[in-house]
This record gives C-alpha cells, structure tokens and sequence, in this order.
C-alpha cells in the first residue's frame, strides 16, 4: 500500500492537472512500483558494536565512589545504592543528603562547597537548592493533649 500524498496547495492544483493530462506516462510512472528498488533493502546487513563497552572499561577506575547516606541507618532508599557514578552526576541518596546538610547547616554547606564536593557544575547546584528542598514533618499534637518532646 502507498500513502496517501501531502494536500496540494490551491494554486498548484491547476497545473498539475494541465501536466497530468497533457503527459499521462507522469502518471503511470508516480503510479509504477519498482520491484527492483523494493528488494534492495532486504538485501542489507548491518553489523554493529557498541564503542562506549570498551570504554566503560577504562572509566570504571576514574569513576568517583558513592557517598554514605548519613540520614537514617535503615533507611529505605539503601536498596537503590549505586555502585558506579560518573563524575558531575549523583544519586538519590547523594542529592537527599546534599540537600539536608544545606538546610540543617547553610552557612557551611554554601552551593560552591557542594559543588566541589560531588563534582558538579555550580549552576547546577544553585538550581538544585534553588528548586528542590527536602521535606520537613512536624508532628502537631491533638487538641487538648500535651505536645511530646522530640529526643
């Protein structure tokens, strides 16, 4: 089956008609399927490698090791640990930390100590703390009843 052709714009539509009609061969020939040209894709191969796996040998060793997660021991986002990070990327668990060690202690952890830190683009550390900041839960005690101290 051939698709359908692309709308003719109204000014063209006259000509191609003239054209049309004074050369019917255009017509057959737009209309012809050329089995030669259609078999020809059938009769290539492509073999291909990957060029980043021998790459990825050489990089193994200059990649940077992941941080602790200093946030909670049991933490549930563990599981996600990753083993290789490339330089100016971080994980989950580094961005969570980066971001709590900002909010607990702002004046130490400014956005150039970060970037430096993980190996990242300052912009993109800026954005970060700009865009992106870690939940607080506060537990409000029921009307009524004493508020718990927090240890």
């Amino acid at each position: 089956m051939k698709p359908s052709p692309a709308p003719r714009h109204p000014s063209t539509k006259n000509l191609l008609r003239e054209q049309m009609s004074s050369h019917p061969e255009i017509k057959r020939e737009i209309d012809r399927k050329d089995d030669k040209l259609l078999s020809l894709p059938k009769d290539v191969y492509v073999d291909s490698q990957d060029p980043m796996s021998s790459l990825q040998g050489k990089d193994a060793a200059t990649r940077q090791k992941p941080k602790e997660f200093r946030l909670a021991k049991d933490h549930q986002f563990d599981m996600m640990n990753v083993k290789n990070i490339p330089k100016g990327k971080i994980s989950i668990v580094e961005a969570l930390t980066l971001l709590n060690n900002h909010k607990l202690y702002p004046d130490t952890w400014t956005a150039k100590k970060i970037a430096e830190e993980y190996h990242l683009e300052q912009q993109d550390v800026n954005s970060l703390l700009k865009y992106f900041v870690t939940f607080e839960v506060k537990i409000f005690p029921p009307e009524g009843k004493k508020a718990i101290e927090s240890k």
